[in-house]
């Protein structure tokens, strides 16, 4: 008896397809490793395409494949040399071919997955590692927003034990951050129940760090007031300037007063690999957190955060369900983390650290670090840029184009940023600092060169004196 063919198949052979997918990705590669002249144009018959509505049947896979390389390729390619907006992405070649391997097995790490779960759990010792942090436990995440909430909810039962079952009604905690923490530290404390309103914004100094001696008399007014301290969060690399802030005094402070410390090095935290006295005190922190698909290179999403306590997750997550057992008293993945579906986030990095080895990955962040001096020093040399005074912490360079003669510099920079935009040559955004706007280039990766660095002050020049030219 002939049985109907199943659905889901393919319309080419699984061979030809992963060899088509193979040539489309190869040409991204090589496409990144060259700046573009300009950000290609959305064109017409992929907006079309995009328009459409649900398709009830099916075109070839080439055809599919194709579509979906033209959508990728007209849209904002943080792996390119020149995308200095934000802290993106670089996408590794090997932690691409990790997660096609990934998906392929589709492992899920909720329970044990045997050789998978053990493979994560050295991950997360490499990280420490890398970092110089003594991780004795560990999970890999989506992000820093979940990074952050895990440390920030084990800091939580920490400080209010029992919190997790019975709530917070009528406690009164406090987290206690810089004025210019990540947002993502203000979400985590409004899902944990503790309310943004408890988070205390702790004023910083001329170069943007946040001030123990202010973070002290903070926590000991609200001690006096009946306040439950729940955690101090020290930025290892702000999202706004790269600041650092003062990791081992702050330490003092919650060593002194019992109180969970985590470090956000989200961005920041892998350079303390290659610069560790500007990270001095990180090993005394309770928890920490990195993303190792911002400053590590590998393509989204891929975070980890790391205790010090090893039991501090399990305390804050674990459960026993009926249908998850635990065998021989061991815990799951599930009883560490928030997620419960949780795919192999760790191969891309393992895969990395195997095929390049740690020594590359301080030699590329080190050429990061370089390349933000060089912008710094050279935007100084020029009488139409300013910078600040201080040389950058790390590789976050705020410039202004100042040319002669124009009054509203906030508006200029503005426009000026979003010329640069459409220009295309090189990829950059504004961003609000003490209230003024400023560029904000982002070195974070490993294929940029100095002639890349250069070049944003070549294009900010001659876009800026055109706009100034317009506007007097």
């Amino acid at each position: 008896m002939n049985e109907p063919e199943r659905p889901l198949r393919l319309d080419a052979p699984r061979d030809e397809a992963l060899e088509h997918a193979a040539k489309l990705v190869a040409e991204a590669w090589r496409s990144f490793d060259r700046p573009r002249p300009e950000e290609p144009p959305f064109d017409e018959r992929l907006r079309t395409l995009l328009r459409a509505g649900l398709p009830e049947e099916p075109v070839s896979v080439h055809e599919a494949l194709d579509d979906a390389a033209r959508a990728l390729d007209e849209s904002i390619a943080q792996p390119r040399p020149r995308y200095f907006a934000f802290i993106g992405s670089s996408g590794l070649e090997i932690g691409a071919l990790g997660d096609l391997l990934a998906s392929t097995y589709d492992m899920n790490l909720a329970v044990d997955a045997r050789a998978a779960t053990v493979l994560e759990q050295q991950a997360v010792r490499w990280v420490g590692d890398f970092v110089g942090y003594p991780a004795t436990n560990g999970a890999f995440t989506s992000g820093g927003t979940i990074s952050n909430m895990t440390a920030l909810a084990a800091a939580r039962e920490r400080a209010l034990p029992g919190s997790r079952a019975a709530g917070l009604g009528g406690l009164r905690p406090a987290v206690y951050a810089s004025a210019e923490v990540h947002y993502s530290i203000t979400r985590a404390i409004e899902l944990l129940g503790i309310g943004s309103d408890r988070l205390r914004d702790i004023p910083i100094d001329d170069e943007h760090r946040m001030r123990p001696d202010l973070l002290a008399k903070a926590i000991d007014r609200d001690v006096a007031d009946g306040v439950t301290p729940v955690a101090v969060v020290a930025t290892a690399g702000t999202t706004l300037t790269g600041a650092i802030d003062p990791i081992a005094p702050i330490a003092d402070i919650c060593e002194a007063r019992g109180i969970w410390f985590h470090v956000d090095g989200a961005y920041g935290l892998p350079a303390a690999s290659v610069v560790p006295d500007r990270f001095t005190g990180v090993e005394r922190a309770d928890s920490v957190s990195v993303d190792a698909h911002k400053w590590l290179y590998v393509p989204k999403a891929c975070s980890v955060a790391l205790v010090r306590e090893r039991d501090a997750l399990s305390q804050t997550f674990s459960h026993e369900q009926g249908y998850l057992p635990h065998q021989q008293h061991e815990l799951h993945a599930a009883d560490i983390t928030l997620e419960y579906s949780r795919p192999l986030r760790a191969l891309k990095l393992w895969l990395a650290f195997r095929a390049h080895g740690a020594a590359q990955f301080r030699e590329a962040i080190g050429r990061n670090l370089a390349e933000a001096q060089l912008l710094h020093r050279s935007a100084a040399e020029r009488p139409d840029f300013e910078t600040f005074d201080a040389p950058p912490h790390l590789s976050i360079v705020p410039i202004r184009h100042v040319p002669a003669g124009l009054a509203d510099l906030d508006t200029h920079n503005e426009a000026l940023a979003e010329a640069i935009q459409a220009d295309g040559r090189v990829y950059l955004a504004s961003a609000l600092i003490e209230g003024e706007v400023w560029l904000r280039p982002c070195f974070v990766n490993y294929r940029t060169t100095d002639d890349d660095v250069m070049a944003i002050l070549d294009v900010a020049a001659e876009l800026g004196e055109r706009i100034a030219k317009e506007g007097r």
